[in-house]
C-alpha cells in the first residue's frame, strides 16, 4: 500500500534498539518504450529525509538503484510549471545505438547498493 509516499517500512534491530527506513518503490517493465527504461517521472518525495529511501528498478537494464530520498532531491530534476509541478524526475539509463539499455554510470554508487539500507 503506497501511504504518504511508502510503499513498506524496514524494521531494523540494531544493537538493541530499533530503527524504521521507510521505502518508496518504483518499477518499468520490459514492456516499456526503451528510451523510458529507466526513466522515472512525476515522483512526489514527501518530507525527505535521512530514513526515506527509493528502490528504483528497470527490467529491461536489470538493474536496481538505492537512493536515499535526501540525496534523490539533489540529483534529480525538479519540475518548474505544469501539471506536475513540484515533483521530481531523473533516467537511470542511456539508450545505445543498437538499442540496448545500459545504466548510466553517474549512477553506480546507487547501482545495487541496498547496504545503503543498513546504514540508515
Amino acid at each position: 500500500m503506497d501511504d504518504q509516499g511508502i510503499d513498506c517500512i524496514i524494521r531494523l534491530d540494531d544493537q538493541g534498539g530499533l530503527r524504521y527506513i521507510d521505502l518508496q518503490i518504483k518499477a518499468r517493465s520490459k514492456d516499456c518504450d526503451p528510451n523510458n527504461a529507466g526513466r522515472f517521472a512525476a515522483i512526489e518525495i514527501v518530507n525527505p529525509r535521512p530514513n526515506y529511501y527509493f528502490i528504483f528498478y528497470s527490467e529491461q537494464a536489470d538493474t536496481y538503484w538505492v537512493v536515499p530520498s535526501l540525496k534523490l532531491v539533489s540529483i534529480a530534476y525538479q519540475n518548474k510549471k505544469g501539471k506536475n509541478m513540484g515533483r521530481y524526475g531523473i533516467n537511470f539509463c542511456t539508450l545505445r545505438a543498437n538499442g540496448e539499455v545500459i545504466p548510466n554510470p553517474k549512477f553506480d554508487e546507487y547501482r545495487d547498493n541496498f547496504n545503503l539500507l543498513k546504514q540508515a
